[in-house]
């Protein structure tokens, strides 16, 4: 039978392919989990308004695509794994450190944070990220080969704090 005369539902709106999840463990910073609480109630308050408007056409050009995003948002809070940064190791690189290191290109520093945390512009680097690998579990005075598309670059860790979780 040909699509043509197979009657469609004016009123629903067409469902959309899941974003895809992540297959690593979800760890978050106390921070991080409160920016995926935060994401997730505007979502649902923006459906609730959605929903409550009279606007069919807002409706139909931003449902879908919201009620894709609450998905994966629900899924993210609910598989996330929040890591306690009191608890972690003060003399080395752990999830949740902020690192300081030095290199030919200057001293920078960097803050491990889970994936949905990561932001290039601000140095919060997910623990999934080279960077971050190659990092992880240095000490003071260690030097690290970050393995970069534009070149391996050694970097030495000058400082270890947990206060990432704490700066804006």
């Amino acid at each position: 039978m040909s699509r043509a005369f197979v009657k469609e539902s004016d009123d629903a709106a067409p469902a959309l392919p899941d974003l895809p999840l992540s297959d690593h463990p979800n760890y978050v910073t106390p921070r991080g989990l409160a920016q995926l609480h935060a994401r997730l109630t505007a979502a649902q308050a923006r459906r609730d308004v959605l929903m409550n408007s009279a606007d069919t056409m807002a409706q139909q050009n931003e449902l879908a695509p919201l009620e894709r995003d609450l998905r994966w948002l629900s899924a993210r809070v609910h598989s996330a794994i929040e890591v306690d940064l009191l608890t972690q190791p003060e003399d080395r690189v752990a999830f949740g450190a902020s690192v300081t290191v030095d290199s030919a290109e200057g001293e920078q520093r960097y803050c491990i944070v889970g994936e949905d945390e990561a932001d290039a512009e601000q140095h919060r680097v997910s623990y999934l990220s080279p960077l971050a690998q190659a990092l992880l579990g240095a000490h003071v005075g260690d030097e690290v080969s970050w393995r970069r598309p534009a070149g391996d670059l050694v970097i030495e860790v000058v400082a270890i704090d947990y206060t990432c979780d704490t700066e804006v």
